[in-house]
């Protein structure tokens, strides 16, 4: 009978067909059918006048007033491909990149080029190798990179490159820039700023000597063998690197190595200049991330002090270290805390003094977007989940915490790109129903200037393809708490089988009211049309619901949202329009986790699940990400085996299909082989796909196309 309905529902949806047209994998990943146009490369210019765009191996600049093209900062010739650049302070200069190499998720190498806009002359900027993060001093005489794992000078004038480090080894020790597991968890790699006057530079050193190696077989070889590529991954528990950060005065040989207590399980996730050259700022945070410090440093002596703590019963969030910001007047600064339950901004005097919070109530200031300091009144624009969870929108706000002023009044979803000087902003906006709009906007009087791109061809294009808009719902957890969800429904009457989409990591969010726009969401479209209803959920531990939400999954990651997706099946199953029988999970990386996590507690809801690059024990994973959540293995024993799919392996009923990169750096084969080998051992059947050398993406080329083809027809299999 279940049989019949599902048979009866294709073929209502296929009379439906004859007037859409069909939705490709094709379409998705190779020919961008429904991809959204949007504005790139901006460079908002120091006069808040104009700004600049890189267009087909141009550098043009627009008026902001007019939104019209004035003229070409930068043409390239012949064979010269750039695919970056920036200029120097007082924008004579432009440093512009080419050859750009990946090494891992954020790190790359790269050749640079100096260009003079008043001589026209364009030149190399090092003829020993390539190099990384090249910045311009802020004076603009210098530019400093990285190379080898060591951090250099070069002298624009004389054309002098001088090493102020020497002693960097891959594997050993690095300088200027950071290990994988800063570059992959606190989103760094470049690891050394310029002071204010140009004199000085702080930058880390990273002693990885005692970090436990990984070893990493790649088989595109051109010899009989596989090489081996070994590099430090500090799993749970383990050692990681010792971290120092120094000052080079370029006057002195000497580096003056910064003064904080010795602690070599501490992290120091960010450093700054404040706007005092003799003065640095560092944030330290010790190994389990629930106490932050913010240090000043006075660069002469390197002597510290700590002028402000932060502690949290369970982690503080990553993202805070991000809104530090200090203030021209020199005397005062901004940085954002969770603990009324609810991210939000307070302003201080230098010496860690409370002045006052800026924002307050029981919603989430997301992150900071500007700060005007040209009035006597400085004004913060902020975005904010004030309107809903599922929204972000830009306010406006007195550093005192008066005159908040919502400046998107629309539904949706915005982002903003705002000036330096606070004039102008660029706003990106999608609604559900509403493909992205990017409008170039005066900030004071918050009016629109020109509209840069619109993208309603997409909305005719969906709607020509049978494109199903969003329906949110709520659904009850599994301890009664409404999460967020969208439900994407094929016409008629069903029953459905239905497909569950999540990431589920702590603070990410799926469900927004925003366009879907990406291949995910036309993926699930083309589900759709295929006969499939499909659910996407936010369970307990996902962000822009405050603290308590976010961080009620401490100690037991994949416990918790187990039970909310399977809640989730649950509830969905007892809809008359969803076949119940039919139902099955899926996502990437901890959605890969959590998809194997409920096949594997849930075999009474969901009868098969896509797992691709899953974490399958928290042991395998690094230490900053997995001790945040879990702490460490030593410390919470009973978390890591209580949430290992390993130990869970044979309680599998459905039918699962498990998909690995051999290359993936960041989540380890290691995972999926484990997890196999202990399905092996059970007796369970499953299938599982290796990508060689792929890394966490399974990108590139037609890889991702081929990735979702065996994802499709697994998924069709099971109807």
């Amino acid at each position: 009978m279940l049989r019949y309905s599902f048979l009866t529902a294709l073929f209502l949806i296929g009379l439906h067909a004859i007037a859409q047209k069909a939705i490709t994998l094709e379409d998705i990943f190779l020919k961008n059918t429904f991809g959204e146009s949007s504005v790139r490369g901006l460079n908002w210019m120091k006069d808040g006048q104009y700004y600049t765009a890189q267009e087909n191996g141009y550098i043009i600049r627009y008026a902001v007033q007019s939104g019209q093209p004035l003229d070409t900062l930068f043409a390239a010739v012949d064979d010269f491909e750039f695919s970056g650049y920036s200029f120097s302070e007082d924008e004579k200069q432009i440093l512009l990149m080419t050859d750009r190499e990946p090494i891992y998720r954020r790190s790359f190498t790269a050749e640079y080029h100096v260009y003079d806009m008043a001589s026209g002359s364009l030149r190399l900027l090092s003829h020993n190798g390539p190099q990384s993060y090249a910045t311009f001093s802020p004076d603009g005489k210098k530019i400093a990179f990285v190379r080898e794992n060591n951090l250099y000078v070069t002298d624009l004038e004389s054309e002098e490159e001088k090493a102020l480090t020497t002693d960097g080894e891959f594997n050993s020790i690095i300088n200027g820039t950071t290990d994988w597991v800063y570059e992959e968890e606190f989103y760094v790699v470049k690891g050394f700023e310029w002071a204010p006057d140009s004199k000085k530079i702080a930058y880390y050193r990273f002693d990885e000597t005692n970090v436990p190696t990984y070893n990493m077989q790649l088989w595109e070889s051109e010899t009989p063998y596989p090489l081996d590529y070994e590099f430090k991954y500090p799993k749970a528990g383990e050692a990681n690197s010792r971290v120092s950060v120094f000052i080079r005065s370029l006057a002195d040989p000497q580096p003056v190595r910064i003064d904080i207590p010795d602690d070599r399980d501490a992290y120091i996730p960010r450093i700054q200049w404040t706007r005092d050259p003799n003065l640095l700022s560092l944030i330290k945070m010790n190994r389990l991330q629930n106490e932050l410090e913010i240090h000043h440093v006075d660069a002469q002596s390197g002597q510290s002090k700590v002028i402000l703590k932060e502690k949290d019963a369970r982690f503080i969030d990553l993202n805070f270290c991000d809104d530090l910001t200090y203030l021209k007047d020199g005397k005062h600064f901004i940085f954002s805390s969770e603990r009324t339950g609810y991210k939000h901004f307070y302003l201080y005097r230098m010496d860690g003094t409370l002045v006052n919070p800026i924002t307050s109530g029981p919603w989430e200031a997301v992150s900071l977007a500007g700060l005007d300091q040209s009035q006597k009144n400085m004004v913060l624009y902020y975005i904010s989940t004030e309107r809903s969870s599922m929204e972000r929108h830009l306010y406006a706000i007195r550093l005192n915490g008066k005159n908040k002023a919502l400046m998107t009044p629309e539904a949706g979803t915005y982002r903003v790109d705002m000036s330096p000087d606070c004039k102008y902003y660029m706003r990106y906006h999608s609604a559900a129903d509403k493909p992205q709009n990017v409008s170039l906007y005066g900030t004071r009087k918050n009016n629109l200037i020109k509209v840069m791109k619109d993208n309603d061809h997409l909305i005719e294009k969906t709607r020509e393809y049978g494109f199903v808009t969003k329906e949110f719902i709520t659904i009850p957890a599994a301890d009664g708490t409404p999460l967020n969800a969208y439900f994407l429904k094929p016409e008629g009457n069903g029953p459905f089988p239905l497909l569950v989409f999540q990431y589920s990591g702590p603070g990410s969010q799926q469900v927004s009211h925003a366009w879907g726009g990406g291949p995910n969401y036309s993926f699930h479209q083309m589900m759709v049309q295929k006969g499939f209803a499909v659910v996407v959920v936010d369970s307990r531990g996902t962000g822009g619901r405050g603290a308590d939400f976010k961080k009620q999954t401490y100690k037991q990651l994949g416990a918790l949202e187990a039970e909310d997706l399977i809640a989730a099946g649950r509830h969905m199953g007892a809809r008359e329009d969803i076949n119940a029988e039919a139902m099955g999970i899926w996502g990437w990386s901890y959605g890969g986790f959590m998809s194997i996590y409920a096949l594997l507690e849930g075999s009474d809801v969901f009868a098969f699940a896509v797992s691709v690059a899953p974490v399958t024990d928290w042991r395998f994973y690094d230490t900053i990400y997995t001790e945040r959540y879990m702490q460490r293995p030593q410390d919470n024993p009973e978390g890591y085996t209580n949430t290992s799919l390993i130990t869970k392996a044979g309680s599998l009923e459905g039918r699962l299909l498990l998909i690995h990169g051999s290359g993936d750096d960041n989540v380890h084969i290691q995972n999926t082989y484990s997890l196999q080998d202990a399905l092996i051992e059970s007796g369970k059947q499953f299938r599982t796909f290796i990508y060689p050398d792929r890394n966490h993406g399974i990108g590139g080329g037609k890889i991702r196309l081929h990735v979702f083809e065996m994802i499709s027809d697994f998924i069709l299999e099971q109807k």
